[in-house]
């Protein structure tokens, strides 16, 4: 996770609430740069963690491709939270859809242009959201996908 993102408390109560259900233990690594990131990677194998589940933030987002490479070395199945984590060789990803944000951000911006005031307008949530499983991921790291969690995915990778 990025510490000075603002919704880091949140994600990290979210994860550590849903891993205890699961009987599981959370370690969260903070990383706010690429050498921040191989600093965590350092840790992750200190821990002997079993896998990545990674917090929502742009940084994380633009070294996405730094944290699958690693722990697609480390044989460490990986969770990102939009399909382009998925779609560089993590095992899966949930989350909203970029495509679906970057469409209403266009539509306010043309909105704005032809004289709306932002003020005025509304604050938009995320309603599209993407499951996304990486098959060939899967087979790497040996781990069966269940059927019914491939019938719910909006994008399965072969």
């Amino acid at each position: 996770m990025n510490p000075t993102n603002p919704n880091i408390k949140v994600e990290e109560a979210d994860a550590v609430s849903g891993t205890k259900q699961l009987g599981l233990e959370t370690v969260t690594l903070n990383a706010r740069s690429p050498s921040e990131i191989d600093a965590a990677f350092e840790q992750l194998l200190n821990v002997k963690a079993d896998a990545i589940i990674t917090g929502t933030d742009p940084i994380i987002l633009d070294r996405r491709e730094q944290i699958v490479e690693f722990a697609s070395r480390q044989k460490l199945p990986t969770m990102g939270f939009v399909r382009q984590f998925a779609a560089v060789g993590a095992l899966l990803s949930y989350g909203p859809s970029i495509s679906w944000m970057y469409r209403q951000a266009g539509d306010y911006i043309g909105q704005i242009l032809k004289g709306a005031n932002p003020a005025e307008m509304p604050v938009l949530q995320p309603t599209q959201f993407e499951l996304v499983i990486n098959l060939k991921t899967a087979k790497a790291l040996g781990v069966t996908v269940p059927p019914t969690l491939l019938a719910r995915a909006d994008e399965v990778i072969e």
